[in-house]
């Protein structure tokens, strides 16, 4: 599609760029978009590279508790509600 324009017509195209956007807000969008760029290239070499690295093993498997201890009051449960006062 953009193969077959010349360099005239790139003229153009970029002229109408600047009106539309402006020289002031250009440089900002140009910086926003690298940001964001290399936020992504970072966070996919973090993927790929978390799963050559087998990371995977060094997961530590859940702690299971006990029915003796999952059915253990705690020492709130004890404690005895405070009496209102009647004012």
């Amino acid at each position: 599609m953009f193969s077959n324009l010349k360099g005239w017509e790139w003229l153009i195209i970029v002229a109408l760029i600047l009106l539309l956007f402006g020289a002031k807000r250009l440089p900002d969008a140009a910086r926003g978009l690298g940001r964001s760029l290399r936020i992504f290239k970072a966070e996919t070499k973090g993927l790929t590279g978390s799963d050559s690295d087998g990371d995977d093993k060094e997961i530590d498997p859940p702690v299971t508790t006990s029915e003796s201890q999952a059915n253990t009051p705690t020492p709130a449960a004890e404690t005895t509600p405070a009496e209102p006062n009647d004012r």
